[in-house]
């Protein structure tokens, strides 16, 4: 398991876990986790063991409400440095774009940003190494956590413009998630917050030049080396994860964001024995699947996600993936 797919349980989380009125061994033993995990240093979990932590956390606080009641926990207190950074920010989009650019610090995740010709800013979180299907509350809990991270940073009243879920909160809980965002909850393909552009650029009374230039040097060395200990293929493929649902996956784009040439990219690629066409092929095989088998996503959003411009141009290459049809992988899980 490489630095890059890690999921990073620092200290903060024994205090979350003092203010739910948790002992991490019940929920350690509820995820199949070691009793201890929490005592050791450098914790690191893959993206499934993090799952079944987070679930068995659920879990164990056994509240209908747990990705709002966890949030609501997240203070200064809980202290990670990438988040600290984001606190000294000047707004939340300012904010949001340091996130972005250190999310792979505290988790193999990224945060993809989109400010409309309003002003108004879209995050949209995903989730690098999915083998399965996202825990709903942990896709609640990550776009709740930009509310919760606005108010600490004005100390005001901060609501969504829109929110979006794969999967809608049951009933008759919806009414307090639709209070806690300040609107509704709309179905769509992946997680997504708006906020206007006032809110988003609403100043942050916790900014902080001084402590911002203290925090970034030590940013960038450890994304340096999380980079530097990652194959070039493994920043290819989260590259690719990161790019394909904006349809801009192309070798072009990836060098540029790996900071080397198209030709330079191609030849370190062969040196590890691979090539972009292969990761590019075998990483939307792998999304593919994961739609399918986990969601009800139909066929054309499918292709939408993973870059096609028609889902007749993805059935032709799934086929040649595979030997077989997304309807009928879909139709095998369904028997199953």
């Amino acid at each position: 398991m490489t630095r890059s797919e890690i999921f990073f349980l620092n200290a903060g989380w024994k205090i979350l876990f003092k203010d739910l009125g948790v002992r991490s061994v019940n929920v350690m033993r509820r995820a199949g986790l070691p009793d201890d995990l929490l005592s050791r240093s450098a914790v690191g979990l893959s993206t499934a063991e993090y799952f079944r932590f987070w679930l068995g956390l659920e879990d164990e606080v056994g509240s209908p409400l747990f990705p709002l009641d966890i949030v609501k926990k997240v203070s200064a207190d809980f202290f990670d440095p990438p988040l600290f950074a984001a606190l000294c920010s000047t707004s939340l989009m300012q904010a949001a774009q340091r996130l972005a650019k250190y999310k792979q610090l505290m988790a193999p995740m990224s945060l993809d940003i989109r400010v409309d010709q309003e002003g108004d800013m879209t995050l949209v979180p995903s989730w690098l190494y999915a083998q399965s299907e996202v825990p709903f509350s942990l896709q609640i809990a990550e776009l709740a956590f930009f509310i919760r991270l606005a108010e600490l940073g004005t100390r005001e009243s901060v609501k969504a413009r829109s929110v979006v879920l794969p999967v809608l909160p049951a009933q008759p809980y919806s009414r307090h998630y639709t209070h806690f965002f300040g609107c509704d909850i709309l179905h769509g393909p992946q997680p997504l917050i708006t906020f206007s552009s006032t809110d988003s650029l609403r100043p942050f009374l916790t900014a902080s030049d001084g402590m911002w230039k203290i925090f970034e040097p030590e940013l960038r060395r450890r994304l340096s080396e999380l980079d530097e200990k990652a194959s070039i293929a493994e920043r290819v493929r989260a590259l690719l994860l990161e790019l394909l649902p904006s349809n801009t996956a192309g070798v072009d784009v990836v060098a540029s964001r790996l900071a080397m040439s198209k030709r330079t990219l191609q030849r370190r690629l062969e040196e590890e024995g691979e090539s972009f066409r292969s990761l590019l092929n075998s990483t939307r095989e792998k999304l593919a699947r994961h739609y399918l088998e986990s969601t009800s996503m139909p066929a054309g959003e499918i292709a939408f996600l993973l870059g096609f411009d028609d889902p007749n141009s993805f059935y032709r290459a799934f086929h040649e993936w595979t030997g077989q049809t997304p309807d009928s992988i879909r139709n095998t899980t369904r028997l199953h």
